[in-house]
């Protein structure tokens, strides 16, 4: 039996469907980000990063290292195993209690990724309701797909952010029934926003639980950073708020947060928190002191917005295929897996510039696209100097100029 058959032509697939991923190896310096160093095939080239979920460049922060390094000297690297073995380590505490803050919820309980956080937490919290009907949005991100295929209920999706399907969902459902609503307040791919007060109104008006995903959004939205929910003053109206530590707030880790009773039948019962080990109290101490920071900071937001914005309009400005958003996130489009790379390496090895293409299965064939995330660190200069790579590479690929848009907010 040729075992090592299947591997080679499963990836015989991927490379001919053009969606074989290759990964740059990259050394980020902390005190020059956005730049980096890429370790490419001929050595050490200097290179600017263009889609980091380091969004605010947390991750650089003298406050987050120096808390990073001096938990590390005081109480070691790791977390000692489960916390059911391990117990609580005290940074992992004060992580919970702070997030819960952010929040305002009784609780918050931290899982080793967001991905993690999602899966567990979507698939126990709708076990815990017997004949729990999940509804969850068409674009929902993989990680909440997962969480709804393990729960074994049954599940509906409606049309994304279509809320005349959401709410006929609805309305067929008994309304004894328990009903789960899952969705993300801000899509990644397409960089557009979910109507979160029209679902909390129709979460309200048909007794559904509410579940949203904030991963993109926290740290960049709202007056301390809480969020969509938070800027949109619905965030007392959602049940359970999904978010990550690892891109705004700079380090790894995701989270939940909601009611008491909520987080401690999750922590009681979910599988993917109870045989994991626990975050290290040097990360949990790191994304403390970023969270704290940005509760009460508005200048990373700012300018971050500022830059994001400028990033927009020049690239519009120079005739590139930009898709509208209203947010941070600023997809080009190319429409074609073999392209798309192209595109990205060209931009790699001759203008220094790394942008990781994105494809199938992330976003749907026939929609590929380069996704840039601006940084407030990306400066005027280093944004001339993106447009200037990205027309050079279109008119090289003759890639098609045509503007496309999502659905507006």
């Amino acid at each position: 039996m040729d075992y090592n058959g299947y591997f080679s032509n499963a990836l015989a697939c991927l490379q001919s469907e053009r969606r074989y991923r290759v990964f740059a190896d990259l050394e980020r310096i902390a005190d020059r980000f956005p730049h980096a160093v890429w370790h490419s095939p001929q050595g050490p080239r200097d290179v600017v990063i263009w889609c980091s979920n380091d969004y605010l460049g947390m991750g650089q922060d003298p406050k987050v290292i120096g808390a990073m390094v001096e938990t590390a000297r005081r109480t070691g690297t790791g977390a000692g195993g489960t916390r059911n073995i391990a117990g609580n380590n005290h940074p992992l505490v004060e992580l919970e209690r702070e997030l819960a803050d952010l929040h305002h919820k009784d609780a918050a309980l931290v899982f080793t990724s967001g991905y993690v956080s999602n899966e567990t937490s979507i698939s126990t919290i709708a076990k815990l309701m017997p004949n729990c009907l999940i509804l969850s949005d068409a674009l929902n991100h993989n990680s909440m797909i997962e969480g709804v295929r393990q729960a074994c209920c049954e599940k509906q999706v409606f049309r994304h952010n279509d809320m005349t399907h959401l709410e006929a969902l609805l309305a067929a459902s008994s309304p004894n029934r328990p009903k789960l609503i899952v969705f993300e307040s801000l899509y990644s791919m397409d960089g557009d926003i979910a109507p979160v007060r029209a679902i909390c109104d129709l979460a309200e008006r048909y007794d559904a639980m509410t579940y949203v995903d904030e991963v993109h959004a926290v740290g960049m939205y709202g007056p301390r950073g809480a969020g969509i929910a938070e800027r949109d003053n619905v965030m007392d109206r959602i049940d359970v708020i999904e978010g990550t530590l690892a891109k705004a707030f700079g380090c790894i880790g995701g989270y939940i947060a909601g009611s008491a009773a909520l987080i401690d039948a999750v922590r009681s019962y979910a599988p993917g928190f109870i045989f994991t080990t626990a975050l290290p109290p040097p990360v949990a101490a790191a994304a403390t002191a970023a969270i704290r920071h940005l509760k009460t900071s508005q200048v990373e937001r700012e300018r971050h917005q500022a830059q994001a914005a400028r990033t927009k309009a020049t690239l519009t400005a120079a005739g590139l295929p930009v898709m509208s958003t209203s947010t941070h996130i600023i997809p080009v489009y190319v429409g074609d897996p073999e392209l798309c790379k192209a595109a990205s390496d060209l931009l790699l090895w001759h203008h220094g510039i790394y942008v990781q293409p994105i494809n199938y299965p992330t976003v749907p064939k026939g929609t590929e696209r380069l996704r840039i995330t601006p940084s407030p660190r990306h400066d005027d200069a280093l944004i001339d100097a993106l447009a200037e790579a990205l027309v050079e590479v279109w008119e090289r690929l003759e890639l098609p100029r045509k503007r496309y848009t999502v659905a507006a907010e």
